[in-house]
């Protein structure tokens, strides 16, 4: 089983990237916020999931131990399978997804594409006794409705979610709803 990959990046595709690794390439398929950082001949180091299928073999690659283990945990709900469990990864932070399972939010997985109100109500109630134990709770973080809605907003204007959320992370917070988005829209337009 590959657990850990170190490599030089030989190709970048829609949602995987190529690594080459003694002469040997591995496709790894990421979450979009990873992929944009990653650049041709660039070295990386990816904590991988291998999920093996009847007819396929496939490389799940994580930049950090946490996104890892949240995806493993993801995937251990029943219907919940490594693209659905990407796409929650895509959504916001560990922490923020965490925080929000915790305290019995589903409207956050409700995002992802391909869950519904009942599987994201499946995903809390399985998963929220294995989080919080010994953590202190989190207070709720910047990923609350009027986020939620600015970045709904700028996927309706054809930007990928990862990309709304990482351009409204770096707008300022005391902003409303509008101004975010027009502040996101500067952002994203460079």
């Amino acid at each position: 089983m590959i657990s850990y990959l170190k490599g030089k990046i030989s190709y970048i595709g829609t949602n995987f990237v190529e690594v080459i690794n003694n002469d040997i390439g591995y496709k790894v398929f990421v979450a979009g916020e990873i992929l944009s950082k990653f650049k041709i001949g660039r070295e990386i180091e990816v904590f991988c999931f291998q999920n093996v299928k009847e007819d396929a073999l496939d490389l799940y690659g994580f930049d950090s131990r946490e996104k890892l283990y949240l995806f493993e945990k993801l995937v251990g709900v029943s219907g919940i399978g490594p693209k659905t469990a990407l796409g929650v990864l895509a959504l916001a932070t560990v922490e923020e997804i965490e925080s929000a399972i915790i305290r019995g939010d589903a409207s956050i997985l409700t995002k992802v594409s391909g869950i519904g109100k009942k599987t994201a109500e499946r995903i809390v109630l399985e998963l929220k006794n294995k989080f919080g134990k010994g953590k202190e709770l989190p207070a709720p973080s910047q990923f609350q409705s009027e986020d939620a809605d600015v970045i709904d907003g700028l996927i309706g204007l054809g930007y990928p979610a990862d990309q709304a959320r990482m351009a409204l992370r770096q707008v300022d917070k005391n902003l409303n709803a509008d101004e975010k988005i027009k502040a996101c829209l500067k952002l994203l337009g460079k």
